[in-house]
């Protein structure tokens, strides 16, 4: 990922302004995979992703842009076979209606560069009662020992 931010003239952890920049400027920039996840709200095949069963203590930022999205307090092994968390950054998210493939879900974005990160359920654990269910290829993780 870092050699992916190095090429993304959007990627910043510090800069929160909204982004607007189009489908086919960040299919110039992103990897293949990222880009189908991330603009095309694909979704990463289960129990494959790196933050699956991953348990360092850090924070989760958008692999896109950079922004906070999650700290790694909030993270649960759900067994659904992707990385879940009982709560978001609320600077850091957004959400909106899924109706895709005859469901009802409601789907989590990055809130400065719209990117699809995953959907949100309400079957998590105390003290939300969420399951913010993500694509770890949505995410980057930096740990808080390399802060």
């Amino acid at each position: 990922m870092e050699n992916e931010a190095k090429n993304n003239p959007y990627y910043s952890r510090t800069d929160h302004t909204k982004l607007d920049v189009s489908n086919d400027e960040w299919r110039k920039i992103l990897a293949p995979e990222l880009y189908a996840i991330s603009r095309e709200a694909a979704t990463e095949r289960p129990f494959t992703g790196k933050y699956n069963e991953f348990d360092e203590l850090g924070e989760y930022y958008c692999a896109v842009c950079g922004n906070h999205l999650f700290r790694s307090d909030s993270k649960f092994s759900s067994s659904c076979g992707w990385p879940s968390f009982f709560e978001a950054d609320k600077e850091g998210v957004y959400y909106k209606r899924d109706t895709a493939y005859g469901m009802e879900r409601v789907e989590v974005l990055c809130k400065r560069c719209d990117s699809h990160l995953g959907h949100v359920f309400d079957d998590g654990p105390k003290p939300t009662g969420m399951r913010y269910c993500m694509n770890s290829i949505s995410l980057e993780f930096v740990s808080d020992a390399h802060k």
